[in-house]
């Protein structure tokens, strides 16, 4: 079984460094070559790793004794980063879009106060 302190490194490696060298390389690639499916699928990967990240500040504390929780999670953010699995591509699409969509008047209440 992996720590929770090993858990947490490899998550911020893999969730946080590698995926913030890739949008700086899908800024400079957008900027080059106007792609901008590379920068969506980070803006993306950013929006639901973001949620993910406020989600699992609630629920570590509640469901850290199941077993194997801390490899679940890595494997879900490997999930998320993959370009080849499109699962940040997935949850945004289906879940997140859908909702901030719905909200979108909040949103621009917000902006104006």
């Amino acid at each position: 079984m992996i720590t929770s302190l090993l858990s947490r490194v490899i998550i911020l490696v893999v969730g946080t460094l590698y995926p913030a060298f890739c949008s700086y390389k899908a800024i400079q690639i957008a900027r080059s070559s106007k792609d901008a499916n590379e920068m969506g699928h980070w803006l993306m990967y950013w929006i639901v790793y973001a949620l993910f990240s406020l989600a699992e500040t609630f629920t570590d504390a509640l469901v850290s004794w199941f077993p194997f929780y801390y490899e679940a999670k890595l494997l879900f953010v490997f999930w998320l980063v993959l370009p080849i699995t499109k699962g940040s591509r997935f949850l945004y699409k289906k879940f997140v879009h859908p909702y901030l969509r719905a909200h979108e008047k909040v949103s621009e209440y917000i902006e104006i106060m």
